[in-house]
């Protein structure tokens, strides 16, 4: 009775111990410009499911899908300030940093399938590549596959000179810029998030993607044709800012990076059934033509574009180029 009769005379008098209040979760925002129904979009949700089980709540993912956060021109400086903790960008958007190296992956015809994007981003040249990252305050953490790029306009697009005087969207990547120069087209840099409107206006022609994005983007309701090129690749590289990575518990960083492992085997299992899902949906829908390449087709546009290896070189440097050619026994010129 005694020691009851003391206890409430301490809370009374506020000399008892407070109960330690609980912590606030670590949040960390996940900003990315496609929609949460696409690979990378279900990458990302499945990466905040899995960091939030395996921290036991600890840590809290917020994903701003669909630009709603920051725009692709805008996001990655917002990285940089710590406005954002983690992005996936297209591998083309590190080029205004000073690393063009990266855009070596947007050369035409350069991976044969899935697979083989996938077994050398993992070996030397997707580690070189992230190493190029530090000195910006950048940590790369996976690369993410999104599939292979389709070509649309609202005419068909079958021969190099099909492309005559149409303006195409492309994310900003030169080798891409190049490559569409080449067969007589004219590229225009635009933010993902205008380009469905700039397609229906017609301030642009077309544009290049793959079928997830057409989709999910109904892109495929204002393009007449879509040509399943398959020409060029998308990938994006999920990246988090290195001061906001490095202070973060080492406990919490373990269970992160098993998250983020988890994630990526999920998010570049699904890509390839993804992008083929939504082609047959666009196709169901009726509302554009779907154009494949024959053999004759695609060798004149590989035979169009390739003198973009030879001029990349003065773009993105020869070391990228002869890691690149080492890890998939290719010849760059």
């Amino acid at each position: 009775m005694r020691k009851l009769l003391l206890a409430v005379a301490a809370v009374a008098l506020g000399l008892a111990p407070a109960a330690a209040p609980a912590q606030a979760p670590i949040a960390i925002k996940f900003s990315h410009v496609v929609a949460n129904d696409t690979p990378k979009g279900k990458g990302a949700l499945k990466f905040k499911e899995l960091a939030e089980k395996y921290t036991d709540g600890k840590v809290k993912v917020e994903v701003y899908p669909n630009s709603t956060l920051y725009k692709d021109k805008e996001e990655i400086e917002a990285l940089q300030l710590g406005s954002v903790h983690m992005l996936a960008p297209s591998t083309a958007k590190f080029a205004p940093l000073g690393i063009k190296e990266f855009e070596a992956l947007d050369l035409p015809w350069l991976f044969r399938d899935d697979a083989t994007y996938a077994s050398a981003m993992k070996g030397t040249i997707g580690k070189w590549l992230f190493q190029k990252l530090e000195a910006k305050g950048i940590t790369g953490l996976a690369y993410w596959d999104n599939g292979f790029h389709m070509l649309s306009a609202n005419r068909p697009l079958l021969k190099p000179t099909d492309f005559q005087g149409l303006k195409f969207r492309i994310s900003g990547s030169k080798v891409a810029d190049q490559y569409l120069r080449i067969m007589g087209s004219i590229p225009q840099i635009m933010a993902f998030s205008e380009v469905y409107q700039a397609l229906q206006t017609g301030v642009v022609d077309g544009c290049e993607n793959t079928a997830s994005n057409y989709l999910t983007q109904k892109f495929y309701e204002v393009q007449k044709d879509i040509t399943v090129s398959y020409h060029a690749h998308l990938q994006y590289a999920v990246i988090v800012n290195s001061k906001f990575w490095s202070g973060l518990p080492p406990d919490i960083r373990t269970q992160l990076d098993k998250a983020m492992a988890e994630a990526t085997d999920y998010t570049n299992s699904i890509a390839r059934q993804e992008n083929e899902d939504a082609l047959a949906e666009i196709k169901k829908t009726g509302k554009t033509n779907l154009h494949y390449l024959t053999d004759a087709d695609r060798k004149a546009w590989q035979e169009a574009m390739q003198p973009t290896y030879k001029w990349a070189k003065g773009r993105v440097g020869q070391e990228v180029l002869d890691l690149l050619a080492k890890e998939l026994d290719v010849k760059m010129n």
